[in-house]
């Protein structure tokens, strides 16, 4: 089962037709008892690192995430769902964050647009299982006036640029996200979610409600 991760900061409903696009039955919740036993887990998002994290600890969630990770069991985060992974974020008066992969979150530069909202391409630093037909330089759909800064350049799988140039793809163990919306992104992000459905599909094949089949996108 890939649960989808309901914390008030919206965007699910496309994360959710993304995944059954690709051929799996997503379950939308906010229930810590079905992170735990999620055999994938995605956190999407949009809007603020700040009501974001107090969701997370009204709902009694940012434990059973940290504890899901730990697991070793396929994570993929999306937009704000990548932010509050780090250690914290410089936005507001600053917040910490569930601190996943060591890093701050940092306000785009002056001197463009802010928010970035439309599409930019990535540059593949590291190749990675979920990018599997992903080719470099693809575009994607991003909107965030935030990004992630990790503290070890090995995290960082895929680089944009705008006004800076900032990890717009992360990775380290089994935790994946993307600054960008692949739900936004056409057929280049549905492969994303396709391949996170065969990763979880190949993690777990003895669960009953592991995902089976997977359509091609």
């Amino acid at each position: 089962m890939i649960a989808i991760l309901d914390y008030g900061a919206g965007n699910l409903r496309s994360v959710a037709k993304a995944l059954e696009t690709v051929g799996t039955t997503p379950t939308l919740t906010d229930d810590p008892s079905v992170v735990a036993r999620a055999d994938g887990l995605v956190v999407p998002g949009q809007g603020s690192a700040v009501d974001a994290m107090r969701n997370l600890d009204r709902l009694g969630l940012a434990e059973p995430l940290r504890q899901y990770v730990a697991s070793g069991r396929p994570f993929l985060g999306v937009c704000l769902g990548e932010q509050i992974i780090f250690d914290s974020s410089e936005e507001g008066t600053g917040v910490t964050c569930l601190g996943l992969i060591p890093g701050t979150v940092r306000r785009l530069p002056g001197g463009q647009k802010v928010p970035q909202i439309g599409w930019n391409t990535v540059r593949i630093k590291n190749q990675h299982p979920l990018l599997e037909g992903v080719p470099d330089d693809s575009y994607f759909y991003f909107v965030h006036s935030y990004y992630v800064d990790p503290t070890d350049p090995a995290d960082v799988v895929g680089e944009t640029e705008y006004g800076v140039t900032f990890a717009s793809i992360v990775s380290r163990g089994n935790v994946f996200a993307t600054q960008f919306h692949p739900e936004k992104s056409a057929g280049i992000g549905l492969r994303i979610y396709r391949n996170f459905a065969r990763l979880v599909a190949a993690s777990a094949p003895a669960q009953p409600e592991a995902v089976t089949a997977v359509a091609r996108v």
